[in-house]
């Protein structure tokens, strides 16, 4: 909890903190009413999932583009400035009049979104060389906060049963933290490094890391997608219980990124994520029993062992030799969005066409797959 007591004490980190807790709070409350514009546009499931696409097309449309924006106008800048865009984009979808503009809004969500992401992440790397501080972790600790945030507003659907009110009121809380706070990081810029000539040995850890970001948030989008369907239909678990493996994995997530920047601190960034790769296979053989209350204990611990993964790689990624943090972080995102976003498809074509638990076995072999990348990333290191 060191890093999160760093957090709270001191402005120029919780600054750039609550930017993470912005960005999931802003989403969230978008996520909440996806069934509602579904319904109120009369879209079938299928458009709304190609309508979904276009905001994950705004995410990788701006991935080339984002380091150059960031060193050029200062990640400071462009971290404010992007979780200001965030909100404004945060309004069109639930402003949408109709499916066409609804794909444009979402676009246009999904870019602002990626921009933040690439330079809020490149913020924390860049605090984190000049302060010889560690607090990418419980950064994403934060980012997952906003999520339980947004979940907790989903209680003001009744009482104010307009959309677009809600999210009016989730973006002036955001505006207003991030216009108090935005003084503590605003003028910081990225430093300059002098990159290296090309070489594949150059690209070899971006590319481990990179595997390992796509694997890592794939396998994170997986278990939010289909976790409780499992607990349903393999678990046989009674239906008060199905949301229990989910709500396990979020909470440890949460906490395991509080606590993740003082273990790293201890052991390394490498160690660490070899260490969640082990504590995500555990959480696999637990959730293959098929016993509910050993499935449920399952996801828990898959949640501990994911929530240190993708902060660490970016944190390694961000301090690659010869590589622009802003660079480095960039490529991991394009990769782990990939992931995040190709993962639960494939895994739900092999749950339709052989089953729930061939998809957790698949799931299982990518826990083995991370160990594999972070033993030949230490090796590349040593």
């Amino acid at each position: 909890m060191k890093s999160l007591r760093l957090i709270l004490g001191n402005a120029r980190y919780f600054g750039p903190s609550l930017v993470f807790a912005s960005i999931n709070i802003l989403f969230g409350t978008w996520a909440i009413y996806i069934p509602t514009v579904k319904e109120s546009l009369n879209i079938s499931k299928s458009e709304l999932g190609i309508a979904i696409f276009f905001l994950a097309l705004g995410v990788f449309t701006v991935f080339p583009f984002a380091s150059g924006i960031v060193n050029r106008y200062g990640v400071g800048k462009v971290t404010f400035s992007g979780v200001m865009m965030s909100c404004m984009a945060a309004m069109l979808p639930l402003l949408a009049p109709n499916y066409y503009v609804l794909m444009v809004a979402l676009f246009l969500f999904g870019a602002s979104n990626g921009i933040t992401d690439i330079a809020m992440n490149t913020l924390v790397t860049e605090i984190e060389k000049k302060d010889k501080v560690k607090f990418m972790a419980a950064s994403h600790g934060f980012f997952s906060l906003g999520g339980v945030l947004a979940g907790l507003g989903s209680f003001l659907i009744g009482p104010l049963t307009n959309p677009v009110l809600h999210m009016s009121l989730a973006v002036l809380l955001v505006v207003l933290v991030n216009v108090k706070f935005r003084g503590q990081y605003f003028t910081e810029v990225a430093e300059e490094v002098e990159n290296e000539p090309f070489s594949f040995g150059l690209l070899k850890p971006l590319l481990l890391l990179g595997l390992i970001s796509f694997v890592a948030m794939g396998s994170e989008g997986a278990i939010v997608d289909w976790s409780g369907l499992y607990l349903k239909e393999i678990a046989l678990a009674p239906e008060a219980l199905w949301g229990l493996g989910f709500l396990g994995f979020q909470i440890t997530m949460t906490l395991g990124r509080f606590l993740g920047d003082g273990i790293s601190d201890k052991i390394g960034s490498i160690k660490i994520v070899a260490l969640g790769a082990i504590l995500a296979i555990i959480g696999y053989f637990l959730v293959l029993t098929a016993n509910v209350t050993l499935s449920i204990i399952g996801f828990t611990i898959n949640g501990l062992g994911f929530s240190v993964m993708v902060p660490e790689v970016f944190r390694i990624g961000g301090n690659v030799k010869g590589i622009d943090s802003s660079k480095g972080i960039a490529f991991i995102a394009g990769t782990g969005y990939a992931g995040f976003l190709c993962a639960p498809p494939i895994l739900g074509f092999l749950a339709e066409n052989y089953s729930l638990t061939r998809s957790f076995v698949v799931l299982l072999a990518c826990g083995f797959l991370i160990l594999l990348f972070t033993l030949l990333l230490k090796k590349k290191r040593a």
